[in-house]
């Protein structure tokens, strides 16, 4: 049994897989996983827990089932990594977009011969809402909780302030897509992280929504070692 785990900015998450089969998933540090698993392999885009330090950090210089041509691996966020390794192992000799909206939104490019180039780094919806407020005198803290529009026109400041972020967002990502696929007309795109959902609720369709990819990539890279 695998067990990976994904540490993020607002959450940890793990799964547990037999080969490439999904057994459990959930949150927070599963002490009673640790000692269970025969392999172990977590990435942090966030603060590691004083209790996960022993755990086994995914690097670029790990062994992985893609090629990184990214001009500085050393920087590179493991999350990246293993989202890329995910989509992979879905889509194998396919180019893949992977958008990962999390508390940043990473966009990372996988060609079909399974090299990753990079991609862009943006605020995400919540860093967004949270810099307008900090960073004007007057205007509000938006929770767009429960949101399943997102407006081009906003008629009140918070419609504003959704269509700024929230619409805005789908727009950039749209664009991006738009981009990629003009070089690669069969792109793949697959949709990941905590604001997935929210993404998909406005309007972002025809994208492939993998709430898991990340500790998926995990997984393909134990099994690939």
């Amino acid at each position: 049994m695998n067990l990976t785990l994904d540490i993020g900015n607002t959450a940890v998450k793990w799964a547990t897989f037999e080969g490439r089969t999904l057994l459990e998933q959930g949150h927070d540090l599963p002490t009673d996983k640790l000692t269970e698993a025969e392999a172990v392999l977590a990435c942090a885009s966030g603060k590691v827990p004083e209790t996960a330090y022993d755990l086994p950090l995914l690097t670029a210089e790990r062994t992985l089932p893609i090629r990184l041509g990214y001009k500085t691996p050393q920087t590179l966020g493991a999350d990246r990594i293993a989202a890329a390794c995910g989509a992979w192992s879905l889509h194998r000799g396919e180019a893949c977009l992977v958008i990962d909206a999390g508390t940043c939104i990473t966009v990372d490019f996988i060609d079909d011969g399974g090299t990753y180039h990079g991609g862009a780094i943006m605020p995400g919806l919540q860093m967004n809402l949270q810099a307008l407020h900090t960073f004007t005198a007057k205007l509000p803290l938006v929770d767009i909780t429960g949101v399943t529009k997102a407006p081009v026109l906003g008629r009140t400041t918070e419609e504003s302030i959704v269509a700024g972020t929230l619409g805005a967002t789908l727009l950039a990502l749209a664009g991006y897509v738009a981009a990629y696929r003009e070089k690669s007309p069969a792109l793949r795109v697959l949709l990941t992280g905590g604001d997935a959902p929210r993404l998909v609720a406005a309007g972002a369709s025809g994208w492939e929504h993998q709430p898991l990819l990340t500790l998926m990539g995990l997984n393909e890279i134990l099994l690939n070692e």
